[in-house]
């Protein structure tokens, strides 16, 4: 309270010990010249106490940007009235599904960081979402997201344009759980294995990364008639389709390098489409070295000859 009231901009606070009772406080918003407050490393030794006492304060917060991180944070409240903030940065907590479930009072939010927490269904968290009208950022890596499909619907925020899935545990129902007009996609290290042709068109998807998921083959564009830039290394892709660059005309760059390649003679087409691609494989060629057979192993794709 003496900082928020002070001229103090922006006020970092790290590696605190709660000593003391947490107890009910009226804290006083008016007259700050206060814009961020970051917290990292807050540990709470109070372990009977309510709740809405200790996140009221942080949640009625009338200032733009708040990071509370790495601090064993289990719930934040929603705001009691329209909030200001712009950016909440809460990772590395254990925050779980019911976090702003229902919250009408964070239309301003544009940017939300949720990664390295304790999410388990993405229905719910595309559920929480569709009361952010202005958020156009997420990042929900590294968390232990699932969607089985079912004919679930998902609701998200018309305006999310850019969303981190990454290192969660999501299959191929993924993509009947994704947002409309989102233009940048990472599904990085999940459990994919095939993207279905009859996707959800996100007609607005100009970026998307597989990599590290479980993908047998390139991915077509049947669904994502904008994209420009696919990742799919470090997959399980042997012989690579020939024919990407026709389904997808808009690539303008294909990551597919670091996959256990079989140097057979399906193979070549592939490697003769790197030379009509004109550069669109990136790191070629390095990162395309034959797997198979074992009297190959080692030798670069550009190399491979029958």
């Amino acid at each position: 309270q003496t900082v928020w009231h002070s001229s103090v901009e922006y006020f970092n606070i790290n590696n605190v010990t709660q000593q003391l009772d947490i107890e009910r406080y009226n804290f006083d918003y008016s007259g700050t010249s206060m814009k961020a407050l970051t917290m990292k490393e807050i540990k709470i030794t109070d372990m009977y106490f309510s709740q809405d006492n200790l996140y009221k304060i942080f949640a009625d917060m009338n200032i733009r940007e708040m990071t509370i991180a790495d601090s064993e944070m289990i719930h934040m409240l929603c705001p009691s009235r329209k909030s200001s903030f712009r950016y909440l940065n809460f990772l590395k907590n254990d925050l779980t599904d019911f976090l702003f479930q229902k919250c009408d009072n964070l239309a301003q939010l544009e940017t939300l960081i949720l990664q390295k927490n304790k999410f388990e269904s993405l229905r719910k968290v595309s559920f929480m979402t569709s009361h952010m009208k202005s958020l156009t950022y997420l990042d929900m890596s590294n968390n232990l997201l699932r969607h089985d499909g079912a004919g679930v619907q998902c609701q998200w925020a018309e305006s999310l344009a850019e969303l981190d899935l990454s290192s969660n545990q999501l299959v191929d129902a993924v993509f009947e759980c994704l947002p409309a007009n989102v233009q940048k996609l990472s599904l990085q290290n999940n459990h994919i294995s095939n993207v279905p042709s009859r996707v959800a068109e996100l007609k607005s998807l100009q970026e998307l990364n597989l990599a590290s998921n479980r993908l047998a083959d390139l991915p077509g564009c049947g669904g994502f008639t904008s994209l420009q830039f696919l990742n799919v290394e470090m997959n399980s892709i042997l012989t690579p389709s020939a024919n990407f660059f026709q389904s997808c005309p808009r690539v303008r760059e294909l990551q597919a390098g670091h996959n256990p390649f079989q140097c057979s003679c399906e193979l070549q087409a592939f490697i003769q489409l790197e030379r009509r691609s004109g550069g669109k494989l990136f790191g070629w060629p390095a990162a395309y070295v034959c797997e198979y057979p074992e009297g190959l192993r080692g030798t670069e794709l550009k190399d491979f000859h029958l």
